[in-house]
């Protein structure tokens, strides 16, 4: 006999006047007395939003913190069986549980979804992934939040929970390009220095907290990102706005792997391009493209 669907719910916890209010000030007391804070760009309108790095339970706790005091509705995926337990699903499709059906029978999930999702676009809405799909250790993201958000032409939100820092909440929206392992491979980059609960456990490896920068170093991250591809140091220093931009800055930049240098142009004055690792440190430094 096949199972019945599950239908997300429209209507969930954060819809009423106790999340508004009592939990909303339960949860900023807790962050306070623990010395937690928000990241302070909370987005706009609705996301495809990843939650990494993923190594503790604890990380759902303070993601919904984050969340609850900033206004912002989240649905989260998980899976379908967990969502039949009697009393345990209810609850959990009640706090927006979307239940992910991995057999065959849930092959036409994928578009029930994506039709919601597309119900709530006008909303301040945020549809939580967890790519490592585990609290465990794992060797690849899963990317089903990637082919959501291009689905749905919906932007990533890139959130963390970050046990080093005690911050919780989105620090960049990130907007799609043509190239999807470029893509996932900047995000990635971004999460690495981000320390998890179990830093032993998260994937991709935490690989410290970026450098600290002068404001001329960020400028030049922020221009060569714009820049979408090679650079000579005349167009970063135009791009970047700096009267004037020594060789030595950018070698500090090569040396921290924000940056490397690629083939000569056409004059023969030396090109430069942003790192994976440039990349994902400029998602640290702005919020948005």
């Amino acid at each position: 006999m096949a199972k019945k669907p599950l239908t997300i719910r429209s209507k969930t916890i954060f819809d009423g006047i106790f999340t508004k209010y009592v939990l909303k000030f339960l949860f900023t007391l807790w962050f306070k007395i623990a010395g937690w804070q928000l990241c302070k760009n909370a987005p706009e309108g609705a996301g495809v939003s990843i939650a990494a790095p993923h190594t503790s339970n604890w990380d759902f706790f303070y993601a919904l913190g984050a969340a609850i005091q900033q206004d912002v509705k989240i649905y989260f995926s998980i899976k379908d069986s967990i969502c039949r337990v009697p009393v345990l699903g209810t609850w959990l499709m009640y706090l927006g549980a979307i239940p992910i059906d991995r057999s065959e029978q849930g092959v036409g999930q994928v578009q029930q979804i994506k039709d919601f999702i597309d119900s709530q676009k006008l909303n301040r809405v945020f549809f939580l992934f967890t790519p490592e799909g585990t609290r465990g250790p794992v060797t690849k993201w899963k990317t089903g939040f990637y082919h959501v958000a291009q689905g749905c032409n919906l932007p990533i939100f890139l959130a963390k929970v970050d046990y080093l820092s005690k911050e919780s909440g989105v620090f960049h929206t990130f907007k799609l390009t043509d190239n999807k392992e470029d893509d996932i491979k900047a995000i990635q980059a971004s999460y690495e220095s981000i320390r998890g609960k179990f830093p032993l456990h998260q994937y991709p490896a935490y690989t410290g907290s970026i450098p600290k920068l002068s404001e001329a170093e960020t400028k030049i991250i922020k221009a060569m990102y714009s820049c979408k591809g090679v650079a000579t140091k005349m167009e970063i220093t135009a791009k970047a706005k700096l009267g004037e931009l020594s060789t030595t800055m950018l070698d500090y930049l090569i040396e921290k792997g924000m940056l490397e240098k690629v083939s000569p142009s056409a004059n023969n004055e030396p090109s430069y391009q942003l790192t994976f690792a440039g990349k994902g440190c400029f998602l640290h430094l702005s919020p948005s493209v």
